[in-house]
């Protein structure tokens, strides 16, 4: 049987479109070859993710290009692409599957289209049907191993990096932060409170880490461990971590602000930066790895957060950081930690 072209590619092509930008690119280019009035497209896709419900890819028929527009929890599915492609023209939408979360395809028309034209629309929606299942699903495994794994990280997993051990070394500045008196503060804190104290804490190490191009690799109790993998040179990836850990301390004190207002006390921390060499990648049992960051780097840092108390101070820095910053530091001397066999030099910042 002969199908029209664009029919003819979703049955023999588009399953192995390499992403949903591609597929919304290619399908549309071929219905506007086909003959149909497109003036654009926006095809909305489902997401498991903790705050995005779903991705929409915007096409503009015009220049060829597509954006990409996120829908949080919350928001009416198809929104994004329905309000977009109405200022291009009159709009036809089809939901590609009876699921509430089934994708969208919608297309706007340089004129109204004519019933010949949505019938063929139409077609190709159910045509969709089976490409786009496998799309929604490879982009269902990516959300959830970024939401767990962090993006650089989950990237490695789904390449393929599976082998316990397998890993690489690669150059990072180090961030460690902890709460300070953690484990008091849970014991008088009912369990809902202290929850939301934990997520409150790390929404501001973590938004401040992946606001300067760094990852959290973990959560450790109420500690968070990140890097900031040098890309460039490794002053670039120490001012990032710089600039993080001060956007840090000023989200805590916001948040100590919001918490004192409210009768509850404050969440004191001390946080640590390091540069060092790190084996990034897989440890753990045959069957259950974690994917994560290890040695003498990731010890040093960790130790030195440690003396964030006995010296009083909130961010303590190393001195391979301070030789690759020009930001004004404090010197604090050498110090010896605990496990480290050799003393390490220590800085802090002016006000901290």
């Amino acid at each position: 049987m002969d199908l029209p072209v664009p029919l003819a590619w979703l049955v023999d092509e588009a399953g192995a479109s390499p992403g949903p930008d591609r597929f919304l690119i290619e399908l549309g280019g071929r219905l506007l070859a086909d003959g149909l009035p497109m003036a654009g497209g926006a095809l909305t896709l489902a997401v498991p993710h903790p705050i995005v419900a779903r991705r929409t890819w915007l096409w503009r028929a015009e220049t060829g290009e597509v954006i990409e527009a996120l829908g949080f929890i919350g928001s009416p599915l198809g929104e994004a692409g329905r309000d977009w492609l109405a200022r291009l023209g009159p709009v036809q939408e089809n939901k590609i599957g009876p699921a509430p979360d089934s994708p969208v395809l919608a297309w706007a028309g340089t004129r109204p289209f004519d019933p010949g034209e949505a019938s063929r629309l139409r077609q190709a929606a159910r045509f969709a049907v089976a490409p786009l299942a496998a799309s929604a699903a490879r982009l269902a495994l990516a959300a959830l191993l970024e939401a767990y794994l962090g993006r650089r990280s989950a990237a490695r997993v789904q390449a393929g990096a599976l082998r316990r051990g397998s890993g690489e070394m690669i150059r990072a500045a180090l961030l460690y932060a902890d709460l300070r008196g953690f484990t008091a503060l849970s014991e008088a804190t009912a369990p809902a409170a202290m929850i939301a104290a934990l997520d409150a804490w790390f929404e501001r190490v973590a938004g401040a880490v992946q606001a300067f191009g760094g990852e959290v690799l973990k959560f450790i109790g109420d500690g968070v461990l990140a890097i900031f993998p040098v890309a460039g040179t490794p002053e670039e990836a120490c001012e990032a971590a710089l600039r993080a850990v001060a956007a840090v301390r000023a989200g805590m004190a916001h948040l100590d602000a919001q918490r004192q207002a409210q009768g509850l006390p404050p969440l004191p921390f001390g946080a640590a930066l390091h540069l060092g060499d790190i084996l990034w990648g897989n440890i753990g049992a045959a069957d259950r790895l974690d994917f994560t960051a290890i040695g003498p780097a990731v010890n040093l840092v960790s130790r030195l957060e440690g003396l964030c108390r006995p010296l009083g101070r909130s961010v303590l820095i190393s001195g391979a950081i301070a030789a690759g910053t020009a930001t004004p530091l404090v010197p604090l001397g050498d110090h010896v930690l605990r496990g480290i066999a050799r003393p390490c030099a220590v800085f802090t910042l002016p006000d901290a």
